[in-house]
């Protein structure tokens, strides 16, 4: 009997911790493109990703393009188009640091969660795949 109980509990235990990410993959505004793109932190454009806190914009990828991050504990890669409205003129948002930010809002994201700073917007930034291989990042939808 304390073994059926026990069961129960951790059951229920896990699935009430399970969370859903449905803000960032389900935003209405950012219809995601299908993409891959190779970085070579050899290259004097991408170096600055050998060190943990620095970030690079990359035009050619993405809806508009993104932005890669060494945390420190990896490697994240987040689309640079403001999640929170749709995408037009102004809604490229600017890298400043560890920091991404959006001229038409003035909404600003940090790059490491890619969560809003201080707004508590609906939406996160979208973040995309990475995978890494010696100086290789590969970054792809």
């Amino acid at each position: 009997m304390f073994n059926k109980i026990s069961a129960i509990l951790i059951l229920s235990v896990a699935f009430l911790s399970c969370s859903t990410d449905d803000n960032r993959t389900n935003n209405p505004n950012i219809n995601p493109i299908s993409f891959t793109i190779s970085l070579n932190t050899n290259l004097p454009e991408y170096s600055v990703l050998q060190f943990p806190g620095n970030a690079v914009f990359v035009a050619n990828a993405g809806v508009r393009g993104i932005f890669v991050i060494n945390t420190g504990a990896g490697v994240r890669a987040w689309e640079a188009t403001d999640p929170n409205h749709v995408p037009n003129e102004c809604s490229t948002m600017v890298l400043n640091g560890v920091e991404a930010r959006c001229s038409c809002e003035e909404n600003t994201y940090t790059l490491y969660t890619g969560q809003d700073l201080g707004k508590q917007l609906p939406y996160t930034l979208i973040e995309y795949r990475v995978s890494q291989s010696g100086s290789g990042i590969n970054v792809s939808n």
